[in-house]
């Protein structure tokens, strides 16, 4: 079932013409730049692959806020890792078709995870794109004690009635869209 709401989600993005894409990408870095990520806080992003939201904007936004900026690097099949991105960084391919900082960047822990996304539904479950890397990173914060705020960033079209939910799924605790900033119900 999430293979098929997978596709038609991503269909629907696909399905944005390139123009409305960027335009509605600013719009979600509007709404985004509400969220708290001030001075200490580490946020973590992602570069656009394919069709998604560039979030590029919100995380340059959010830096002027104060935060720290890292990007998501696949160092195996199953794990991803956080390093920071600065001005000047080398950049060079780090798998899953995207690009990000080279391994003389720091390893950080993200206090703030904006989540690239297939499909979510209203009550913050979602559907990845189907590797499992971000809810293995999310369980390793956990099992550290941390509890990182996670923000899914889509376009509206993403959303779907329901997601099924799997034991090992981390429901989110946000999503912005170029409709605006939605908070999840807070679980334990």
């Amino acid at each position: 079932m999430k293979r098929e709401i997978r596709r038609a989600s991503l269909a629907r993005r696909d399905a944005m013409a390139p123009e409305l894409r960027i335009e509605t990408s600013l719009a979600i870095a509007e709404h985004g730049a509400s969220i708290d990520a001030g001075a200490e806080n580490i946020l973590s992003g992602f570069l656009p692959i394919r069709s998604e939201v560039d979030p590029r904007p919100l995380m340059f936004a959010l830096r002027q806020k104060g935060a720290r900026l890292c990007l998501p690097v696949v160092l195996d099949r199953e794990t991803i890792a956080f390093r920071e991105l600065v001005r000047g960084a080398a950049m060079v391919d780090t798998g899953f078709g995207t690009v990000g900082p080279d391994d003389t960047a720091e390893i950080l822990d993200p206090d703030i995870m904006l989540v690239p996304l297939a499909a979510f539904d209203r009550l913050g479950h979602r559907i990845g794109y189907g590797a499992g890397h971000y809810d293995r990173a999310i369980a390793r914060l956990h099992a550290k004690g941390m509890r990182p705020r996670l923000v899914g960033v889509a376009f509206s079209c993403q959303e779907t009635e329901a997601v099924p939910v799997q034991p090992h799924d981390i429901p989110l605790d946000a999503i912005v869209t170029e409709d605006g900033l939605r908070d999840f119900p807070v679980r334990a």
